[in-house]
C-alpha cells in the first residue's frame, strides 16, 4: 500500500490544542460497520447505546506518561538543548532520547539538565536526532524526569499553543495527558483514546455488567513515529514492551469462550493483544483450565512480558482475534495508526476515509487531544 493512500485534507482549526472538559464532553463518532450507520453522540452517552452486554470485556492500556521532555544546556558552548526521553538503552541504564539543539553534537560531550544532573552523550544511535546518553545524577532516571521534565505533548499542540502566545506546556496537561486509570510511568506519550474516561462513565460501564481489565503497553516511536517511505511495507516500526497479568488473560478467554465482546480502548490495547502468540493463553502462562499455575512471563506474580513491533496494515492479511468493538480517537494522515483502524474487517481504507469526511464536514477535533470514534 503506498504511503499516499493514507493521505487526507484537515483543516488546520480542527486540530486540538486543548482537551474536553469534562472529559467524557468529548464528541463520539459511532460507526456500525454491519448496516453503515453513523450517529454523532458525545463520549458520556457510551453506556446508552445498547451496543454492549453484560460480560462483555473493556480491555484499556493503563500506561502512565512520563514526563519526558527535558531541557538542558550544552556544557561546552552554553547552547540550549531540548530533548524526548524514549526508554532505557540495551543496557537498562543509559538513556534513548532525542535531541535537538543547533550546531553538531558529539560523543562525550556533557549537556547539563540540572546542578546536579547531566547527560554524557555516547554515541548517536541509527535513527535521525537520536541518541544514547549516559545519565550522570545521583538520582534515578525517574526521579530526574520527575523533577526536571514536562508532559511529551505532541509537537503540533505546543506549536499552535506557542503561536497564540500560550504557554506550550502547562501543569494542567500533567493530569489532563494521562487517562484517570493510568498506572506505571512507562510512556511518552498517552493512550488517547482513554483519556476520554472519567471514574463516572466508568462505573456505569461497571454498573451494567462490563467487565474492565488492563494492560501495559509501554508508548514509544513505535506508536507515533511518522511514516516516511512511500510504500507502507518499507516501514520499519519500532518495538515497543507491554505486559498482561494472568487475571487479564483470563477474561480474554472467558468473554471469547462466553461469546461476549471485546470492547478494545485505543490502538495501542490493540497492539498489545493482538500481538498474544498463537498459544494464548494457556500454554504461555504454564497455567491450567481454571487458572491455575505460575507464569512463563519474566516478572513474578503472573505478568506476560514481552515487546511488540506488529505493524498491521490493509493489504497485511492480518486476522484481528481479539479486538470486536474500538474506540479511539481520529488519527494523523499517512499514520501507521490509520492504516490499523483501516485493517479492521467491515472498515477498509475507503470507508474509513469516508467517516473521516464526514467527521470533518461536523467539526469533530482531531488527534491527542481531540474526540473520538466508536467502531462496533
Amino acid at each position: 500500500m503506498r504511503t499516499d493512500d493514507l493521505h487526507f485534507d484537515l483543516p488546520d482549526e480542527l486540530i486540538a490544542t486543548q482537551a474536553a472538559e469534562p472529559r467524557d464532553a468529548a464528541k463520539l463518532m459511532v460507526c456500525d460497520r454491519a448496516s453503515g450507520k453513523v450517529e454523532h453522540l458525545r463520549v458520556r452517552d457510551l453506556a446508552d447505546l445498547g451496543v454492549f452486554g453484560a460480560g462483555d470485556l473493556m480491555l484499556v492500556n493503563q500506561s502512565r506518561v512520563i514526563q519526558a521532555w527535558w531541557h538542558g544546556v550544552r556544557k561546552g558552548t552554553g547552547g540550549k538543548v531540548r530533548g524526548l526521553y524514549l526508554q532505557p538503552a540495551a543496557d537498562g541504564v543509559n538513556w534513548l532520547t532525542l535531541i535537538e539543539t543547533r550546531g553538531k553534537l558529539q560523543p562525550n560531550e556533557e549537556i547539563v539538565l540540572a546542578e546536579d544532573a547531566s547527560l554524557r552523550l555516547v554515541k548517536r544511535t541509527t535513527m535521525a536526532g537520536e541518541w544514547e546518553a549516559e545519565l550522570l545524577s545521583a538520582r534515578s532516571t525517574e526521579e530526574v524526569l520527575e523533577r526536571l521534565g514536562s508532559t511529551p505533548l505532541p509537537p503540533y499542540i505546543r506549536k499552535a499553543r506557542k503561536h497564540h502566545d500560550e504557554a506550550e506546556v502547562t501543569d494542567y496537561d500533567k493530569t489532563r495527558y494521562n487517562t484517570v486509570y493510568a498506572d506505571r510511568a512507562t510512556s511518552v506519550a498517552a493512550p488517547t483514546a482513554g483519556l476520554h474516561f472519567t471514574p463516572e462513565l466508568l462505573g456505569k460501564l461497571e454498573q451494567q455488567g462490563m467487565i474492565r481489565k488492563a494492560v501495559t503497553l509501554d508508548i514509544g516511536l513505535g506508536t507515533f513515529a511518522p511514516v516516511r517511505v512511500g510504500d507502507l511495507k518499507d516501514h520499519e516500526i519500532h518495538t515497543e514492551t507491554f505486559s498482561i497479568h494472568q487475571d487479564t488473560l483470563m477474561a480474554i478467554k472467558n468473554a471469547k469462550a462466553r461469546g461476549n465482546k471485546c470492547f478494545v480502548v485505543g490502538t495501542t490495547t490493540v497492539r498489545a493483544i493482538e500481538s498474544l502468540p498463537p498459544e494464548f493463553p494457556m500454554q504461555m502462562m504454564g497455567l491450567d483450565e481454571m487458572g491455575n499455575g505460575g507464569d512463563r512471563g519474566d516478572d513474578a506474580g503472573g505478568i506476560y512480558r514481552t515487546a511488540t513491533k506488529l505493524f498491521i496494515t490493509p493489504d497485511s492479511g492480518f486476522e484481528f482475534r481479539f479486538t470486536d468493538v474500538l474506540m479511539t480517537n481520529f488519527h494523523l494522515p499517512s499514520s501507521t495508526l490509520l492504516a490499523l483502524v483501516a485493517s479492521l474487517p467491515g472498515v477498509g481504507l475507503e470507508r474509513l476515509l469516508e467517516w473521516y469526511a464526514i467527521a470533518i464536514s461536523k467539526g469533530y477535533r482531531f488527534y491527542s487531544y481531540g474526540d473520538a470514534m466508536l467502531i462496533f
